[in-house]
């Protein structure tokens, strides 16, 4: 483990293979919410220092030598870069804990092999993107290419900053694209540092270009400038529908990750201890920032008060702690305005008529940081808004319900479709429900678990497209039909 001690060196802009300052000269503060205090300063890139990074992909995709490399080559380079995440797995793991509040076990132990495991995966796919060959006509040779997009510009939230780096940059930059890659203004460490390794690993300038800065402003240039020709995005639904009103004018593609709320559906015949384990670590692992959180428990009716007793119990032992301590599980929220939205969701809740068994408080470590401690409201009704509205925080609503379809008709009856568990030892009832549930993904008896090579998206206000898997690779890639006259 590196020193926790050691002061974190101010952040600058990577533009075409060069660290810079922002052409304002202006820096931001990134703030451990932990402890309230400064990490470290950044450059503050605004719409000249996008247009600069825009115009450095530009150039590096159409006169550089990364997509006309052999795509073994390129396959070379992603695979070292995934070797450098690891060698620094605990620098970068610390970063993301200061920046972002989460335990250190989280971002050192999960989310830096993730990202290693994004550019191990995706570095194989450089060499596998393939075309086919159409008979339509003994007179003509007909086939298609893969070829890479162009200019992507990657906007990721705050949640999972260094993972998202991984999702997004990996299957781009194995198709063959330029990124411009701009993290949340929250957390930007990581996205920094790992731009950094990927230089060291061979990446040529100008292929990944990182711009740290408010979504207002460089987030805002990146979606309008006409030299991106894809946005891909992570975040909330308001602010998707935004991007995807503002990409029409420049028919921009675009593939959008964005809001959740996920129910999961224990039915009595589960194995409820195991649903137990698997409900918590659902609602209360990365302290409930997840865009696939659990955060509706819908437990049918003749085991719900034994499972929420338990599942209080349980609630009430995961105390918040020091981020850095390799023990603790529930770490600080990521900014004082997140905690105030959560804890004024708990009070609305509340309002409402949702019973408070668990938690419920601000609960600061050494009288500082924004945690909030692991809390589940009882007796929510579906309708409502801490059932239907994302908290984004470690908060559980739970929802009894009675036999498989008024599971489902509850589980559907949202606007988000990004996520789902379901908890039965019936396995044909398993696969029923799972045909059932609006939701890019499901899992059934398990909760929370990805892997580079299975896609990851939602359906209805959860957006549209994939990350992950072979999926992403058709994202980031196009068709082009090739018809040759042989006669």
């Amino acid at each position: 483990m590196p020193d926790t001690l050691a002061p974190v060196q101010p952040a600058k802009l990577i533009i075409d293979g060069q660290s810079v300052d922002a052409a304002s000269g202006e820096t931001f503060r990134t703030m451990n919410p932990a402890t309230e205090e400064p990490v470290t300063e950044v450059a503050k890139a605004g719409p000249e220092d996008v247009d600069r990074a825009v115009m450095a992909a530009r150039a590096a995709f159409e006169t550089g030598p990364w997509p006309k490399m052999r795509p073994a080559e390129r396959q070379r380079i992603l695979a070292k870069l995934g070797d450098l995440v690891l060698e620094h797995a605990d620098e970068l793991g610390r970063l993301e804990t200061l920046d972002n509040g989460k335990p250190i076990f989280e971002s050192r132990q999960i989310d830096a092999p993730m990202v290693a495991g994004c550019f191990h995966y995706f570095s194989g796919w450089a060499t596998k993107l393939t075309g086919d060959t159409i008979p339509v006509n003994p007179a003509w040779f007909t086939y298609t290419l893969r070829e890479p997009i162009g200019v992507i510009g990657a906007i990721i939230p705050w949640n999972f900053p260094m993972i998202m780096v991984g999702w997004k940059c990996a299957p781009a930059l194995a198709a063959g694209n330029c990124v411009v890659l701009k993290p949340a203004a929250e957390t930007p460490l990581t996205a920094v540092r790992i731009g950094q390794l990927a230089l060291e690993a061979g990446l040529p300038p100008g292929v990944l270009n990182v711009v740290p800065g408010p979504g207002t402003t460089a987030g805002a240039a990146m979606v309008r400038h006409p030299g991106i020709d894809k946005i891909t995005f992570t975040g909330s639904t308001e602010v998707g529908k935004t991007i995807m009103r503002e990409c029409a004018d420049t028919v921009k593609k675009l593939t959008l990750e964005l809001g959740g709320k996920s129910p999961n559906i224990v039915f009595a015949d589960a194995d409820l201890d195991a649903a137990l384990r698997g409900v918590s670590t659902g609602i209360f692992y990365g302290k409930g920032e997840v865009c696939a959180a659990g955060s509706r428990l819908l437990v049918e009716r003749s085991v719900h008060d034994e499972f929420v007793g338990k599942l209080a119990e349980r609630a009430k032992k995961l105390v918040p702690a020091d981020p850095l301590d390799p023990k603790t599980r529930l770490g600080a929220l990521v900014n004082e305005s997140q905690m105030k939205k959560v804890l004024g969701y708990v009070e609305a809740g509340a309002r409402e008529g949702a019973r408070v068994v668990a938690g419920g408080q601000r609960q600061p470590v050494n009288g500082k940081g924004w945690f909030v401690q692991a809390t589940v409201l009882d007796g929510v009704d579906n309708r409502m808004r801490v059932a239907q509205e994302e908290i984004f925080g470690p908060v559980l609503a739970v929802i009894p319900f009675d036999g498989v379809d008024d599971a489902v008709a509850k589980a559907n009856d949202i606007p988000y479709g990004l996520a789902s568990g379901v908890w039965t030892r019936d396995v044909r009832k398993a696969h029923a429900v799972v045909r059932r549930l609006q939701a890019g993904t499901v899992w059934v008896n398990m909760y929370n678990f990805y892997d580079p090579g299975m896609p990851f998206g939602g359906v209805k206000g959860s957006g549209f497209g994939r990350d992950l898997g072979a999926e992403s690779m058709r994202e980031y890639s196009q068709t082009k039909s090739v018809w040759m006259n042989i006669e």
